[in-house]
């Protein structure tokens, strides 16, 4: 399930992307029109600086903005920025993991069809696209 936190991480990229205007934008001004507490924001909007989404300024006049264009993010990064990853099962989540299971693992192969359509569906999805919506 996807929590608050990577919902609420869509919604300030979207916020930013859609109220760009050469200058940072200020997380007092996401806050006010997403009605969610900047103390939060802020939380969320480390993990977004951290894992390059985001480019951040402190002091007067700072604030955020996107690293890239928006036709460049793809939901499925922002989300996984936010929330960790996406899979559905532990022995999915990194490529690396051996499960002693998983020769003889029944339910494996549901779980890796489920986890590529999570996956083709948050990465297919720009955050272009939730501008154009």
């Amino acid at each position: 399930m996807i929590s608050t936190r990577g919902r609420y991480a869509v919604r300030i990229m979207l916020d930013i992307a859609k109220n760009f205007n050469g200058s940072l934008i200020p997380l007092k001004d996401i806050a006010e029109r997403q009605e969610i507490s900047k103390k939060y924001l802020e939380i969320i909007v480390k993990d977004l600086v951290s894992a390059g989404l985001l480019t951040a300024a402190s002091g007067k006049g700072g604030g955020y903005k996107l690293s890239r264009s928006p036709d460049e993010y793809s939901i499925g990064e922002i989300l996984e920025a936010s929330e960790g990853s996406l899979s559905p099962v532990a022995c999915l989540e990194k490529p690396d993991f051996n499960c002693p299971r998983a020769s003889k693992c029944e339910t494996l192969p549901m779980w890796k069809e489920f986890d590529g359509l999570v996956r083709n569906y948050f990465y297919s999805k720009k955050l272009n696209d939730l501008i154009k919506m």
